[in-house]
């Protein structure tokens, strides 16, 4: 029995998000040449907020889901990111440390749940280990210790987040994200005033150009209500099998936007590292369709 494949329209829409979600590293660099990162994180999350909040509904779920989502996206994960790719890590090596979430999340189900681990993750977290081993023989400038510890606390903060996501349920997930930010925007903001400072972040403000305010709202328009109402509108129409492997993508995409608009070298240990670590996610993503496949029924024969 083959698998769905996605009409022609359809395949475009989720890789202009896949490109939209992978050439966001570069934008994060570009908004982090200017504002600090704490500030730029609040202010990301603060228009995705608003005005959006007044146009969607929210989801029929717990407040209290909401706030340890909001928390764990916005200030564990983009709060993390953002500190770690001001100098402690490129833009095309976070783009692929951090899809290690899949990971995380898979040892959080765990732990919540009692779900055992399969052979296959096994293989699959062995190979993409020996890629962030690989990394770390070969740190840099680009590639700082605490650069990869900071990114891979943000890994951790999005695994948690999509356990969080997991446990409320179906519901709109763009509706979620939106509501969620009422969480996230505060504390980000409260922290940027104690870390960064009140000065530095109004100077920032004031002298902050067109091109750093597009890659805000670019975080906060594209990445995110763009990026979430399309990945759900095809989710709802295709199975997740058919879908979630195309996110494999997402770190060729940083990879290669950050080599092309920022110069960031590919070197031969850096194409190696990423090939371990794309290689681990593809096991762990892929293995289960190619399992279905091989013991789904054969179709009834023609009478």
């Amino acid at each position: 029995m083959s698998r769905p494949s996605l009409p022609p329209l359809h395949f475009l829409l989720a890789l202009a998000v896949v490109a939209v979600w992978g050439t966001n590293f570069v934008v994060i660099k570009v908004g982090l040449d200017h504002l600090p990162p704490l500030t730029f994180a609040a202010l990301r999350f603060t228009f995705a907020l608003l005005p959006a909040a007044f146009f969607l509904k929210r989801p029929d779920v717990a407040w209290g889901k909401l706030a340890a989502y909001g928390l764990l996206i916005g200030v564990g994960q983009f709060g993390l990111l953002y500190i770690a790719m001001t100098h402690l890590i490129s833009p095309g090596l976070a783009s692929l440390v951090v899809q290690m979430q899949a990971f995380f999340t898979i040892a959080l189900a765990m732990w919540l749940t009692g779900e055992r681990l399969q052979g296959f993750q096994v293989a699959a977290l062995i190979v993409a280990a020996l890629g962030l081993a690989w990394l770390m023989a070969h740190t840099s400038a680009e590639v700082t210790p605490l650069g990869l510890v900071l990114v891979l606390g943000a890994a951790l903060s999005w695994a948690g987040g999509n356990v969080v996501a997991r446990s409320s349920g179906p519901v709109n997930m763009l509706s979620y994200v939106v509501w969620a930010s009422l969480f996230s925007a505060p504390p980000l903001f409260a922290l940027a005033l104690v870390m960064e400072g009140p000065a530095l972040m109004a100077h920032s403000l004031a002298t902050a150009g067109w091109e750093t305010w597009a890659a805000v709202l670019w975080q906060s328009v594209g990445n995110t209500l763009f990026g979430y109402a399309a990945w759900g509108w095809l989710l709802a129409r295709h199975p997740a099998a058919t879908i979630s492997p195309l996110s494999l993508l997402v770190p060729v995409f940083g990879m290669g936007a950050s080599a092309l608009f920022l110069g960031e070298p590919l070197q031969s240990w850096k194409l190696t590292a990423a090939v371990l670590v794309l290689a681990g996610l593809a096991i762990n993503t892929l293995w289960p369709l190619v399992g279905r496949r091989r013991i789904a029924p054969a179709p009834p024969a023609a009478e």
